[in-house]
């Protein structure tokens, strides 16, 4: 009898305990997630590095967009550039004058 007293007073007491321990398992997912997660505090030093790193391509893809800008208003057909339209008809037909010298960039 002592020994049935004993059990069903710890299974109340498990049963007491069991939502508090639940819900203390939660708050301690939510907060290790909260630091170690994709998306944690532990992320943001990433999340800068990839910052730095995109930046640099912009500003390259940036200086190229000129390039290619400036090449584009050369060509207007209103009001081309002899020396661009020159440049462009000889490297698309590959055609050089016999006292020219082709020196490849590439």
């Amino acid at each position: 009898m002592a020994r049935a007293i004993r059990t069903s007073a710890f299974r109340r007491t498990m049963r007491r305990a069991a939502l508090p321990a639940l819900g203390l398992t939660i708050m301690a997912f939510f907060g290790a997630y909260a630091v170690l997660g994709p998306n944690g505090m532990l992320a943001y030093g990433d999340y800068k590095k990839q910052l730095a790193r995109r930046e640099k391509q912009f500003a390259l893809l940036d200086q190229k967009r000129a390039v290619l800008k400036n090449r584009v208003a050369l060509l207007d057909p209103d009001h081309a550039n002899p020396d661009m339209v020159d440049e462009m008809v000889r490297k698309e037909l590959n055609v050089a004058h016999p006292d020219e010298v082709i020196v490849p960039l590439k």
